[in-house]
């Protein structure tokens, strides 16, 4: 419940908690009524700090009034209140007309000793000092948007509570660094049960709020959970459909054949979700700026403006649909449409025809609905997670069939690369590494290096150049590729090393040149975290030859480590990676190496011209990986190009239809 009002009355409270004021007695008992009276104090402002706090108090209306949600229960009205005579009394030093209670008491003393109140305008934290109760710790000063909105974040995964990929690592992330900037902060996702993840939502309770979804044949109910975490509102739509075993979107068997309806419900819960929770006192309301990623959540712009503007409801929010990965688009077949609640007239932001090539029979129309394609057509503002990739989704080759459509929208299209969690992959502090090291002192790298050697069985050799993959073994990571050149690249002294799953025949394939290659090869099955940070900070070089990638973050871990990545020049990889140069303007220039166009030769004699420079240019070397890890690729400079789209949209007129 944390508010600039209480904040400010905590501070007014400790300064006159802490003010000598004049004795009235000089007996021992009345000397030691000021630090009574600062416990006291302090008890009073750790409750009314805290989020859930043992004593909450009524909260002003901060926000406009509430506009009932189209799908929410109507809201009694509350009872009317007589006027006050006379405005409150101001606490006096004394703390006369203060009433503590009973539960502030119930407060460990030696939590209050350690405890440091620091309040501002904006927010109000509690930090805990290891010292002196006096001593004040000062931290690094976070910078501050200049303009802060009300953001609601609506996505299928987010870490740490759900994630099968990229998509659930920026929604876990970006959000808490918008967060710390001052905006007002929302994500939106469903709460996924399945007997193993259930522990991931522990601390998020029941919020006793609920609405009826009209879709797909009737009305189904969701609830909210809320947690609060990193000054950010999670908030779990729940419904049974969330509730099963095996992955987010599927299982052994594939896809699951519902999941149009699953996200449907996600979508409908989204809108509501500004309108009725209270989060720490009231709502968010109808000034909302919607961050929708991927199909999972494009049905969102839709609603927004089909069945809320044209009512009057969020007439001033805007909505920005960012692209992930343009490959998954949750296509449909057209019968599906009057299950989506949505007016007739409406069908034709979604309506989706597949080419002659494409369809399955003579008599296929190959008409469908595309949620994608809806958000691409309703969305304020659209967003790629690297500038090449907004790019890319223009061209035929890499517009997945939505290129026209894109380049037609073009003047809204930007990218913004993805940033990287640097209390997770940081060399300086990284827990699942032997050694710690920095761009100032290089010397644990080598150590690292001969740890994972070890760790793997191979020899243990500085001199020989450590090579890298980590990431999906299908056909979009280029694994066939690495598979045609391994023969020959085994011919050279170097050590390969590769972590991954995904296509059997794959995996059987690293099984086996491991066999062949025990020397200087190593297949790792599966997927570790541990693992995969150790393999970042023990190679030489990354390999990333994907045919496309939206953004890409193994090439950000690795520069972050002074790993020298090696990728195909596309998408993300060719923003991110800087070709090496040594006859720059300025000496020395460029991170790694990118090579284009994707093929067995090329890729070949750019790892031999890596390869050669680790040997031969030790110095030349050494620039490459200080300058990668000088890189800034942190979701705080992510968080501000991000505020700048916000600035845009709010300049246009939202889409009416």
């Amino acid at each position: 419940m944390a508010t600039p009002a209480v904040g400010a009355a905590c501070l007014l409270l400790a300064r006159a908690a802490g003010a000598p004021g004049p004795r009235r007695g000089g007996s021992g008992g009345d000397q030691a009524r000021p630090q009574r009276q600062q416990r006291a104090v302090r008890r009073r402002c750790v409750a009314e700090l805290s989020r859930d706090g043992p004593a909450p108090r009524p909260m002003p209306q901060l926000a406009p009034p509430l506009v009932p949600g189209f799908l929410a229960p109507p809201r009694e009205p509350a009872p009317e209140r007589e006027p006050a005579s006379t405005p409150p009394p101001v606490p006096d030093d004394g703390l006369g007309d203060l009433d503590l209670g009973l539960e502030l008491e119930q407060i460990a003393e030696n939590s209050i000793k350690n405890t440091v109140v620091v309040a501002s305008e904006q927010d109000s934290k509690i930090m805990v000092g290891k010292e002196q109760e006096s001593e004040i710790m000062v931290g690094k000063e976070q910078a501050r948007a200049k303009v802060t909105h009300s953001i609601v974040f609506v996505t299928g995964e987010a870490s740490p509570y759900a994630k099968s990929g990229g998509l659930g690592d920026v929604c876990g992330s970006l959000p808490v660094a918008l967060a710390a900037r001052g905006h007002r902060v929302m994500v939106v996702m469903p709460r996924y049960l399945n007997g193993t993840s259930d522990k991931n939502y522990a601390n998020a309770f029941y919020t006793e709020k609920h609405i009826r979804v009209p879709c797909f044949g009737g009305d189904h109910e969701v609830t909210f959970f809320h947690e609060y975490r990193d000054s950010v509102d999670w908030v779990f739509v729940d419904h049974p459909s969330y509730h099963r075993p095996g992955n987010l979107y599927g299982d052994k068997f594939g896809a699951y054949g519902d999941n149009q309806f699953r996200y449907t419900l996600l979508c409908y819960a989204a809108c509501e979700a500004p309108l009725v929770l209270e989060l720490g006192g009231y709502i968010y309301g109808q000034n909302c700026m919607f961050v929708v990623n991927d199909w999972h959540a494009s049905l969102v712009p839709v609603l927004l403006a089909a069945k809320y503007r044209p009512f009057g409801v969020y007439k001033d929010s805007r909505s920005i649909l960012v692209i992930h990965n343009l490959a998954h688009q949750g296509v449909e077949p057209a019968s599906t449409y009057p299950d989506l609640g949505l007016p007739p007239e409406w069908y034709g932001a979604l309506e989706w025809v597949f080419p002659e090539w494409a369809r399955r029979h003579a008599l296929d129309k190959g008409e469908a609905v595309n949620f994608l394609k809806g958000a691409v057509v309703t969305a304020d503002r659209i967003v790629t997670v690297s500038k090449g990739y907004s790019w890319e989704v223009t061209t035929a080759e890499g517009g997945q069939g939505l290129d026209e459509l894109l380049s037609s929208r073009k003047s809204v299209l930007n990218g913004i690369v993805n940033g990287i969690d640097i209390n997770d992959w940081n060399p300086a502090t990284d827990e699942h590494i032997p050694c710690h090291y920095s761009a100032d002192d290089l010397s644990g790298k080598a150590k690292c290096k001969a740890a994972l050697q070890k760790e793997l069985g191979l020899p243990i050799r500085p001199d020989v150049p450590l090579i890298g993959f980590i990431g999906r073994l299908d056909y979009q990571k280029g694994i066939d590729l690495i598979k045609l050149i391994m023969p020959t690249l085994m011919r050279e002294d170097i050590q390969f090393v590769m972590l991954g799953s995904g296509d059997p025949e794959l995996e059987d394939w690293m099984r086996s040149t491991e066999s062949d290659f025990r020397d200087k090869f190593r297949g790792w099955v599966g997927f570790s975290v541990p693992v995969s940070h150790r393999i970042t900070a023990g190679c030489d070089i990354l390999l990333m030859p994907s045919r496309f990638e939206p953004c890409g973050l193994n090439q950000l871990y690795a520069m972050q480590y002074g790993t020298v990545p090696v990728v195909h020049a596309t998408g993300g990889l060719r923003d991110t990676v800087e070709n090496f140069n040594p006859f720059g303007d300025n000496g020395e220039q460029g991170t790694g190496w990118a090579f284009a166009p994707l093929t067995t030769e090329n890729m070949l004699w750019t790892l031999r011209t890596a390869i050669s420079t680790y040997r031969e240019h030790k110095s030349s070397w050494e620039g490459l990986m200080k300058r990668g890890m000088s890189k800034d690729f942190t979701w705080d400079h992510a968080a501000e190009q991000y505020e700048q789209i916000f600035q845009w949209a709010f300049i246009d007129q939202p889409y009416v239809r």
